[in-house]
């Protein structure tokens, strides 16, 4: 029973979100909300000017209705789920503000970093609140060792860190043509296996409703793409990530499932401090996909290179979880 409401709920977030893309993205262009491109980028992405943006619109309808569906078919919806769908929709609508200030009122870097800041954290606090309502738990455990502590208040700070540390990881990952589809798929796949193997089915429905999702918009946002997610899709996938792992206690698992994510927010890091204190770039350009670009490589090659490294990262994760 529970292998087939699997089954049917990636098919069902894969068929809407398909589905509703011949009808979205002509709106889009419509309404002419496409994307601007940075004039510092690479050169050959000045083509994308005008893409429609904003898709993560229809990865947010796909996900909403297939995971209340199929957790309703399986059982009634927990807190759980309503958390996934409040963290979820909470940064969807985030990057949606973004979006939507980028390509209507034209300002190119949409919400100011502190505008966005502060609408993470205020979603990480609303979380944080109705998480210690249901008396969840508060310790974190070690991968690979015996150690876990209960962080006990301090829980709060590390969950606003850990949200809003991977919506921007996961936006700063969202450069290239289905670099995210493919790399967030992944990801949410993982911790599908993970949550199933700890009983956890709500969390495992959701997380493939979201792989479904992704998957069907992967139709259309892979190289050369006819839709981008925008801020909409990626601030929303990389806060969902962080709940899920937060809610099956795989918190610190995440850091290796979510390896690529972790990796381009280092790049940019690292890019940052070197060219302030010694005035040099280790990267030809940050985040890491485009130091590739630059030095030669296809968008579809580093889109497929990382997506196997993120694949390998997720195999690890579960490798540890379940096997070790």
């Amino acid at each position: 029973m529970l292998e087939q409401v699997i089954f049917f709920t990636i098919l069902m977030g894969f068929l809407i979100t398909v589905l509703l893309s011949p009808v979205f993205i002509p709106f889009l262009r419509r309404l002419k909300f496409g994307q601007s491109i940075r004039e510092e980028g690479p050169k050959s992405h000045q083509k994308k000017t005008g893409t429609p943006t904003m898709g993560g619109v229809m990865i947010l309808i796909s996900i909403t209705i297939t995971t209340l569906v199929m957790t309703g078919k399986f059982s009634q919806p927990s807190v759980e789920t309503y958390l996934l769908l409040f963290v979820t929709l909470g940064f969807g609508l985030l990057g949606f503000m973004d979006d939507f200030i980028k390509v209507v009122m034209k300002r190119n870097l949409g919400l100011t970093s502190k505008q966005k800041l502060l609408g993470q954290i205020v979603i990480s606090v609303i979380f944080y609140f109705i998480f210690k309502q249901s008396e969840l738990s508060t310790v974190i455990s070690i991968p690979l060792t015996d150690i876990s502590f209960d962080l006990g208040w301090g829980y709060a700070l590390f969950i606003i860190f850990w949200m809003v540390g991977f919506s921007n990881a996961v936006n700063l990952t969202d450069g290239l043509d289905g670099l995210v589809s493919g790399t967030a798929a992944i990801a949410f796949g993982a911790f599908a296996v993970l949550a199933w193997s700890q009983s956890q089915y709500e969390l495992s429905i959701f997380s493939v409703a979201v792989v479904g999702a992704v998957l069907g918009f992967l139709v259309f946002n892979a190289h050369p793409a006819k839709v981008f997610m925008g801020d909409t899709g990626s601030l929303a996938l990389g806060g969902a990530i962080a709940t899920v792992a937060i809610l099956a206690k795989l918190e610190i698992i995440l850091i290796i499932i979510g390896g690529i994510f972790v990796i381009e927010t280092l790049s940019v890091i690292l890019q940052v401090i070197s060219f302030k204190t010694t005035g040099k770039r280790i990267f030809r350009m940050s985040p890491l996909h485009h130091h590739y670009e630059l030095i030669g490589w296809s968008e579809w090659r580093v889109v497929v290179t990382f997506w196997t490294v993120g694949l390998l990262f997720a195999i690890l994760g579960i490798y540890i979880e379940v096997w070790i």
